[in-house]
């Protein structure tokens, strides 16, 4: 038997939103959608009941009798539908994680870390999905990420700042201890062995970047090293093979242990940083939730 009549459920999710916030143009920021396109939404909903929903004020939207009474089912509905979406969504078990991030992440920052979240929360099944673009992930493939944006995220993720980018050179101890004087200027650095990431991820600062930003607009590194992935970069440098640009908070285990030491007394940043990400639009799972929480405390803290 057909189920008649059914308003269109954009009408409805810009109705339960306009609700809840009160406002068109709050409902159309969470929803993306322009005020207007939110108005003309509600507007057909109200043609569509022959009722009046709101009673539209200069400042404020506040609901009709029928809005009420309508409001509170219409929200029931939505949200029991979300939850049976997000309950068929699931795809081994309740409590599967897929965690996107960038070899650099996964190798230096996230892995080292993640036993204090299982210890945590042990119900939680781990998939860890290592790709260096954000940019070639689909929103199917993962539930949350770890990433170092320069501008920001692409529309289709929503993120949360974790780390502003502050970038030095790092070398091992054992390599300035060939009679240079520590820590180098910008300047000497030119002399020496830098190790270089290819140009895979244009995002990253190069090291043209960092002297430019170090007062050597044009300096030219004449003896370089290049790999094209971070962790093999920063490997030879533990083992002495020349300098290389250190992440903060990616290298400050290397550099507590001893393992690296800064280069170099300065430092340089492009406004970029690394963002929790998740997929914008799709119901979060319980556990991205969870494990969202537990990288914002990782971050308060310095380890």
């Amino acid at each position: 038997m057909r189920i008649t009549p059914l308003p269109p459920l954009p009408c409805l999710i810009a109705f339960e939103a306009s609700m809840r916030h009160g406002s068109f143009t709050r409902a159309a920021a969470e929803l993306h959608l322009t005020q207007s396109a939110i108005s003309r939404q509600v507007a057909q909903l109200e043609q569509f009941l022959g009722k009046k929903l709101f009673i539209r004020e200069p400042r404020a939207l506040r609901l009709t009798v029928s809005g009420q009474r309508y409001a509170e089912v219409v929200q029931r509905l939505l949200v029991g539908c979300a939850e049976a979406t997000e309950e068929v969504m699931k795809r081994k078990g309740p409590s599967e994680l897929t965690v996107a991030c960038s070899s650099g992440v996964a190798v230096l920052w996230l892995t080292p870390r993640l036993a204090r979240f299982r210890q945590t929360h042990p119900e939680v099944q781990l998939r860890l999905l290592v790709n260096d673009s954000l940019a070639s992930l689909s929103a199917s493939e993962f539930d949350i990420g770890v990433y170092y944006l320069r501008q920001g995220p692409p529309l289709e993720v929503a993120a949360r700042r974790l780390y502003d980018e502050e970038v030095l050179p790092v070398c091992a101890p054992s390599y300035l201890d060939r009679g240079r004087r520590t820590p180098l200027r910008p300047l000497e650095l030119l002399d020496e062995t830098l190790l270089v990431l290819e140009d895979a991820q244009r995002n990253w600062m190069t090291w043209e970047a960092w002297f430019a930003q170090n007062g050597l607009p044009d300096a030219r590194p004449q003896r370089r090293v290049v790999a094209n992935q971070y962790p093999v970069l920063l490997q030879l440098a533990i083992e002495g093979h020349g300098i290389v640009l250190g992440w903060r908070h990616m290298v400050d285990a290397c550099l507590r242990d001893g393992l690296l030491v800064p280069a170099a007394d300065t430092a340089a940043s492009l406004g970029g940083g690394y963002y929790a990400v998740w997929p914008r639009d799709r119901v979060e799972p319980a556990g991205a939730r969870l494990f969202r929480q537990w990288l914002i405390e990782q971050t308060a803290v310095p380890t």
